[in-house]
């Protein structure tokens, strides 16, 4: 059989990555490889760290245990996709600097009322290396930005779509104001599935269902049979409004009852299971407007990414000792239709502005000067002028409907991505076995290598 050059580029890009590791491990204690994903590998003593990981937060959360070989399969299958997207960010050039992280660790000590040393020490009482956090939220915060360059800076809501979502509701914004928190399990199917894999999955969730309905626990059946990323914490989606649940599962959703367990819910990623877990009503929201002015570097042939970035710490340290703001913006901002106005973006509305400017910009106080920020465009330096509150109601509605189809799309095209780019890489998986479907055996044989080559 003829094998294409790509797919022979891919073959020996793996063998030659195999000949690599087990040469350098030829004189050392063997570190088993679990998984070859595309042009890197997981290793045991990854995924064995992992496991425990999430086998500490499971019963801390004193949800039960699924057997390991349950929880095995669906910790590599998360760290396979992982792997994936970092592997691609890193070919993108996409980098978390030093600062971010810095910024991010602080937050997450902040949300969890710890300054960042105590933050630091409660990881080790918990037996977490405090080097291993820092590169997994560095590859959450890449994957992050991997996500919104090729998912969230894609999608666009018309003003059509708007006015119809609104329709749909009659106008008044009635069912907005209640939000549904929900257990979600997924049972994938390829893309392009054939009838017999499509028949199969039915039949797998039917089990979940039936297994449901009879008292299993959710979160248990989640861990053990899932394959949506929320599995290892149970399905829980959080609390959503109807309109930012993708639309499939809307459908469903809006005439379940509290407790109650769907049957399962075809969509082109395969079929879900939803259970309700509680619901509440939600009080009258208001449209708050900002007035923001930037300076844009962008990176170009002859300034790199860090040099952009360098440049515009070097303009705030001028503006914080003293340089006028606008005058800067003037000299130096490439955006071009703000910068002579001194970089004034006048009042933006919320939805209005790309997610990592918008976020940025929310998180600053009026006066208050941001850190290089990274979108699409380039870098940007951030100045919130001053804010205001409206409480027209129209207004607010439709950016209230506006924000909710943003992440209703993100939701939805987020999953069939991460599917997709599961479905492209090669993998192959080096398990000793994998765990059977609900109510089934795992045949002899099925877990041989050649079982997962692509």
């Amino acid at each position: 059989m003829k094998i294409s050059s790509f797919r022979k580029g891919r073959w020996l890009g793996a063998l030659a990555l195999f000949a690599v590791v087990c040469w350098s491990m030829a004189d050392a204690a063997v570190d088993r490889i679990v998984a070859v994903v595309d042009d890197g590998v997981i290793l045991e003593s990854e995924l064995v760290r992992k496991v425990d990981e999430i086998k500490r937060s499971l019963r801390a959360s004193r949800a039960s245990l699924p057997p390991d070989s349950v929880l095995v399969r669906q910790v590599l299958e998360r760290m396979i996709v992982d792997k994936i997207q970092i592997q691609m960010a890193e070919k993108m050039g996409i980098q978390v600097d030093d600062d971010t992280l810095r910024m991010a660790v602080s937050q997450i000590a902040q949300r969890n009322n710890l300054t960042p040393d105590q933050f630091r020490r409660s990881l080790a009482r918990e037996g977490i290396d405090y080097g291993d956090f820092l590169d997994q939220v560095r590859s959450e915060i890449a994957m992050g930005r991997l996500r919104a360059s090729q998912i969230n800076n894609q999608i666009k809501i018309s003003d059509r779509e708007v006015e119809h979502y609104l329709e749909a509701q009659g106008g008044s914004g009635a069912v907005a104001d209640r939000e549904y928190r929900l257990g979600h399990i997924l049972i994938a199917t390829p893309r392009e599935a054939s009838p017999d894999e499509v028949k199969k999955a039915r039949e797998r969730a039917d089990r979940v269902v039936k297994e449901l309905k009879a008292g299993l626990d959710f979160k248990d059946a989640s861990i053990r049979y899932s394959d949506d990323p929320q599995a290892l914490e149970g399905g829980d989606l959080g609390w959503r409004k109807l309109s930012e649940i993708p639309s499939h599962i809307a459908e469903v959703v809006g005439g379940m009852k509290d407790g109650e367990v769907s049957d399962p819910i075809r969509s082109p990623g395969g079929y879900h299971i939803v259970k309700m877990l509680a619901m509440r009503g939600v009080g009258e929201a208001k449209l708050t407007k900002t007035h923001v002015r930037h300076i844009l570097i962008r990176p170009n042939e002859v300034l790199s990414d860090e040099d952009a970035k360098n440049k515009l710490l070097a303009l705030k340290t001028r503006i914080e000792n003293g340089d006028d703001f606008a005058e800067l913006a003037r000299g130096h901002s490439d955006d071009k239709g703000s910068a002579i106005k001194g970089g004034d973006l006048g009042w933006v509305k919320p939805g209005a502005l790309v997610p990592p400017f918008e976020e940025a910009m929310n998180a600053l106080d009026e006066n208050q000067l941001s850190d290089p920020v990274q979108t699409q465009f380039g870098w940007h330096l951030i100045q919130v002028l001053e804010r205001q509150e409206s409480s027209d109601t129209n207004e607010v509605l439709k950016n209230r409907a506006r924000d909710e189809l943003f992440k209703r799309k993100v939701d939805e095209e987020t999953e069939l991505w991460l599917r997709k780019i599961r479905d492209e890489a090669y993998v192959e998986i080096r398990l000793d076995e994998t765990p059977a479907s609900p109510g089934e055996d795992a045949p002899a044989g099925e877990d041989s290598p050649e079982t997962f080559m692509r």
